[in-house]
């Protein structure tokens, strides 16, 4: 979905089991070049350079990755999109799970090993090399604030809470908000991280009310996709328990 032309939210369906699950990857796009902000889960790789390819993105084109966090659904395609001259972007709280020099806080034993036993073979052993802590994954540690290049201006938020390290990122010239897992959509609200994923669901509160420091029109959720409303009067509602 074309959101405007910078921004491109992508609508991926994965089988989990006998269940479908919906996630929305996004694409930052230049002239020349693109950021893909999440890889989805394993296996990820082939359905979203399909979508990129029906949205007019060239997938060879010169491109960067940005993790909002390190869960598995966001980090899991990693291994077939990193390449030479790639950049991999991540807050510095999370990078030591995202290179794999500390276990996934979320995703560790028995999961992670069904998981890897359930992949192709090729996938399987590209996924532990990634993530066994003896390669670089992030090649550039975010920080709170930082402004980057992309599409006009792109500004991290780091909002700890779903992990330490997750962030969210504004789209200055389109007020864009891409909000990774901070903020889902339920039944077309907007509603706060899920409690059953978020660690520390007070802090991740806490986090939503850095968001109202900027004019957000146009929220993408990693989880439910498109928002458009009052955002800072639903941040309200939500933090109220604090």
């Amino acid at each position: 979905m074309k959101i405007n032309d910078q921004v491109e939210m992508l609508e991926l369906t994965l089988k989990m089991g006998e269940h479908d699950f919906v996630i929305n990857p996004v694409v930052i796009r230049d002239e020349h070049t693109y950021v893909l902000i999440d890889t989805g889960m394993p296996g990820s790789y082939g359905p979203i350079t399909e979508l990129l390819t029906q949205a007019g993105i060239d997938d060879s084109a010169p491109h960067s990755i940005i993790l909002t966090h390190q869960d598995i659904d966001h980090v899991g395609g990693l291994p077939q999109f990193k390449g030479e001259g790639i950049d991999v972007y991540a807050h510095g709280e999370d990078q030591p799970y995202i290179d794999g020099l500390k276990p996934m806080i979320k995703f560790n034993g028995e999961r992670k090993e069904g998981l890897i036993a359930s992949l192709p073979q090729d996938l399987a052993s590209a996924f532990e090399t990634t993530f066994s802590g003896e390669v670089k994954n992030v090649t550039r540690v975010l920080t709170d604030g930082e402004k980057l290049p992309f599409g006009g201006g792109l500004t991290v938020i780091h909002t700890p809470g779903h992990t330490p390290g997750h962030i969210a990122l504004y789209h200055e010239p389109s007020k864009t908000l891409i909000a990774g897992d901070a903020l889902v959509v339920d039944g077309g609200n907007l509603q706060g991280p899920n409690p059953a994923v978020t660690p520390d669901m007070k802090l991740a509160l806490e986090s939503l009310r850095k968001l109202k420091a900027y004019p957000i029109e146009t929220v993408l959720c990693y989880h439910g996709g498109l928002f458009k409303g009052d955002v800072h009067k639903i941040i309200d509602e939500i933090t109220q328990s604090l």
